[in-house]
């Protein structure tokens, strides 16, 4: 109710039927109706979710303009703001070092 009141009575948007789905087909394992301590440590922590991975591929699907799947010096400054607010980079920390692949 904090983001969706149905308070007209009408249909649900798009968006809160793909969210009970998720709940119901992913988030709530045992079936329940609510998620307790252990769906929720699954949630956000997944054991078979490779997170520094998925952060990478984002950024490389993000800002490889040519989609050859390589990144040049002028693709990572085209969008340094992306790298920058990236944990892959320690919040831009990275990207201040001096580095032979770049």
């Amino acid at each position: 109710a904090d983001m969706f009141a149905n308070e007209e009575g009408g249909p649900e948007p798009d968006w809160v039927i793909t969210e009970r789905e998720q709940f119901s087909d992913f988030r709530d394992l045992n079936k329940d109706g609510k998620m307790d301590k252990e769906e929720i440590q699954h949630w956000i922590l997944p054991q078979d979710y490779d997170h520094a991975l998925a952060e990478a591929r984002h950024l490389v699907y993000e800002s490889d303009a040519d989609k050859d799947e390589k990144l040049t010096k002028e693709e990572v400054l085209d969008n340094w703001n992306m790298f920058v607010g990236s944990q892959a980079t320690n919040y831009g920390e990275d990207l201040t070092r001096n580095h032979d692949e770049l």
